[in-house]
């Protein structure tokens, strides 16, 4: 079997600073650690998502793609490749078209697990700054992107406690990022992240991010500076130390999040326990994959190999497309 890794083509001329960067870096580790390993079972090609990319996988003949595109512009981004590849019936890891485009859109998200009884923080969004003269929530509140992962567009000053700020903040997303900007209920307590595997069969051990280490005045959420400048200050405790009460609740709450939202093969789901009830706050459809330092592989490892880990996503696909 031949497999092609597709990553998308570099995204700095459209992030010009360091998320762009970090972006690009991530990617050409990810890569490198995934070539690695998947050649030791199969015939495995890189490829570039571009206008070339059909013509590329049917000259390679590529029987199965192993997607890392998280897409260049477009409100739709990390859908587009799994568009193409479902148009000429190209088997290929992670979800589809439809799961990506809702879990990737953070108001869709939060507006299907309200609907499907799934807890969520409250939450609303605006197209423009005149909207926020509508807005009836109390604060504090965290001002999102709806359509970034990986902490784009979460800064410190994302959680905003007044009006004033809000605005600040909400202009800031506007200019930046593809409109409509998500403004949730803040809501404070224990912060885990969940890895599910096996086409969301599977839970991985449960991963508490833990803030208490970070140095006075910054705010307990993974915004980009966390991630960036303070990551040796953030605590992960895996497996998470809850009662089984607490582990088999929150089990339940991501699964029934990968259902509702017709997500495939792997999945990273972020929650906030508060008073017992676990909130998502984000659900991530093409979860980083970099070896040693992605969340979902430092969930994978503590129970088997990375290299287990990237074999389980290629099996997981191979048989939904019975190949």
């Amino acid at each position: 079997m031949k497999i092609a890794i597709v990553t998308d083509q570099s995204r700095t001329a459209y992030l010009k600073d360091k998320e762009g960067e970090y972006e690009d870096a991530q990617k050409s580790r990810t890569v490198k650690a995934l070539k690695e390993v998947i050649s030791k079972k199969y015939d495995c090609q890189e490829l570039v998502f571009d206008n070339n990319i059909v013509k590329n996988l049917k000259k390679e003949k590529i029987d199965l793609v192993f997607n890392l595109c998280n897409g260049i512009v477009g409100s739709a981004r990390l859908s587009q490749l799994p568009a193409i590849l479902e148009s000429i019936e190209m088997p290929y890891t992670a979800s589809k078209p439809l799961g990506h485009a809702l879990a990737y859109n953070k108001v869709y998200t939060s507006k299907i697990l309200k609907g499907s009884g799934i807890p969520t923080p409250d939450f609303t969004y605006v197209n423009s700054l005149e909207e926020l003269e509508s807005i009836d929530m109390d604060f504090p509140l965290f001002i999102k992107p709806s359509d970034e992962g990986s902490s784009r567009g979460i800064y410190q000053d994302s959680v905003v406690y007044d009006k004033e700020s809000m605005e600040k903040v909400v202009g800031k997303c506007l200019k930046r990022y593809n409109p409509p900007v998500l403004i949730m209920e803040y809501i404070e307590g224990r912060e885990f992240t969940v890895g599910l595997i096996k086409n969301g069969e599977r839970v991985l051990p449960i991963l508490e991010v833990d803030f208490s280490a970070l140095p006075e005045g910054l705010k307990h959420i993974n915004s980009f500076e966390v991630k960036n400048e303070y990551q040796d200050h953030v605590i992960y405790h895996i497996p998470a130390n809850i009662d089984r009460a607490l582990k088999e609740t929150i089990e339940k709450t991501v699964k029934d999040a990968f259902e509702a939202l017709d997500l495939k093969d792997y999945s990273r789901i972020d929650i906030i326990v508060r008073k017992g009830v676990p909130y998502i706050i984000e659900v991530n459809s093409l979860p980083g994959l970099e070896k040693g330092y992605s969340d979902i592989c430092k969930m994978a490892e503590k129970e088997f190999s990375y290299e287990e880990l990237i074999f389980n996503i290629i099996d997981s696909a191979k048989m939904r497309y019975k190949i």
